[in-house]
């Protein structure tokens, strides 16, 4: 490490390498943590979990006895062992008691993106829920045709307020909170909606998982999806360099040398030259100019193009967004290149995932390593480039429901009812 640093300081390595360095050390490094503690004050499995995006500071804990609880991760309510171990416990709690509480299990529940003044939470009872953190009421509430297993809101959107839900009536539904109302429905999946993710560097795009193990793309200001993920169409690891074209100067993408070539051999065939002015070729010898085809959306009904063999149970957009990990009830991790739509092919090997309830990963901030709870009562990290297995966390007693991460801890919460904090 003291190397690296004086190398760093004489300018030998560069600071983005120097950080990505620092990161990996540290996330290679992470274990449970024996100075934080985190009380539950659940008495059934934890099924969602979310730090604040605006403080880094507030806990969101869902659980499955209707119960939704707040932690403050940074100042303990009290210390154990001479002050060594420091307690997190509760600061407030809504249940099956509250007026306006959940009658069945909550299923998600996330912070409001830009103010830590709002939550909101999706249950079994088909209700979600928006809550005021200040007096703990319910401010606005969403009636849902089926059971919600989950909510999603954008962090990056400065035009919109919508809540995109996920149910098992195998539709999407948009619910605006400026207005209270359902704003409309996003219709093509075959069956219910099990996991949702907003993309990280569009506003407008949603992407959905469904227990068709279909994963589809949808752009909200216009009807239809428009990108359905199908496996079986790959690309060998990440996204290709750009090249410049050898004679005009110009940039292609490697993913668009067939069309190249193509071009070229009708060229051949035609013998036009390539320095001949466009003016001067004949009409016979222009090539004719396929019709466009229609809108996949239009299409997306008929279209069976799945994802996974079996339920797409999580869905995580990468920080950079550019591309997206999915998990599925076949014990496969993909990740998929969001501007090709491609599979990558990258193997993280065979993962047991829970069948009958969405999974929540956690990516790192530079967007290297994805954290994936499993059923075994462990949770893993993978190099996302390559597959590998960075580390395996062994903590809980049960499976693990879902991973949370930020830049100073790492939540994983499970089955058995426990909450804890892996530190590097």
């Amino acid at each position: 490490m003291w190397k690296t640093i004086k190398e760093r300081e004489f300018g030998i390595i560069r600071p983005n390498l120097f950080r990505s360095f620092i990161c990996k050390s540290r996330v290679s490094s992470i274990d449970l943590s024996n100075h934080k503690e985190i009380v539950s004050s659940h008495r059934g499995s934890i099924n969602s979990l979310q730090i604040d995006l605006t403080e880094g500071r507030y806990l969101l804990a869902g659980s499955a006895d209707a119960t939704v609880a707040v932690y403050d991760i940074q100042c303990a309510t009290d210390h154990e062992a001479g002050g060594l171990i420091a307690k997190h416990r509760s600061l407030f709690v809504i249940g099956r008691q509250h007026e306006h509480g959940h009658e069945f299990a909550v299923s998600s529940a996330i912070w409001y993106p830009v103010d830590t003044g709002l939550f909101v939470t999706g249950s079994y009872d088909r209700n979600v829920n928006v809550w005021d953190t200040n007096t703990n009421q319910m401010v606005m509430n969403f009636k849902m045709p089926g059971k919600v297993y989950r909510t999603a809101m954008s962090s990056i959107a400065k035009s919109h307020m919508l809540i995109a839900t996920g149910t098992e009536d195998a539709e999407v539904r948009l619910c605006d909170i400026a207005s209270g109302a359902s704003t409309h429905t996003l219709s093509g999946h075959l069956d219910g909606v099990m996991s949702l993710d907003w993309s990280t560097s569009c506003e407008w795009v949603l992407v959905s998982g469904s227990c068709d193990g279909a994963i589809r793309f949808w752009d909200i200001r216009r009807a239809g999806c428009f990108r359905v993920l199908d496996q079986m169409r790959t690309q060998l690891g990440r996204r290709p360099p750009l090249l410049a074209h050898p004679k005009a100067g110009r940039v292609y993408d490697l993913s668009c040398l067939f069309c190249a070539e193509v071009f070229f051999f009708n060229e051949k065939k035609l013998n036009v030259s390539t320095s001949t002015p466009r003016a001067t070729v004949s009409a016979s010898a222009q090539v004719k100019v396929t019709k466009r085809k229609s809108h996949p959306g239009m299409l997306s009904v008929h279209d069976r193009s799945t994802g996974h063999y079996g339920v797409v149970t999580g869905l995580k957009m990468t920080e950079d967004g550019m591309y997206l990990l999915s998990a599925g009830s076949d014990s496969r991790l993909r990740m998929w290149d969001m501007d090709s739509g491609c599979n990558t092919l990258v193997n993280y090997g065979a993962i047991r995932f829970p069948s009958r309830k969405p999974i929540q990963m956690a990516v790192t901030e530079d967007s290297s390593f994805v954290f994936v709870p499993c059923l075994a009562g462990i949770s893993q990290s993978f190099d996302v480039s390559s597959g590998k297995t960075v580390r395996s966390f062994r903590g809980h007693y049960d499976c693990v429901n879902c991973c949370c991460y930020n830049a100073q801890d790492q939540a994983s919460r499970g089955n058995d009812r426990e909450i804890l904090v892996w530190t590097p």
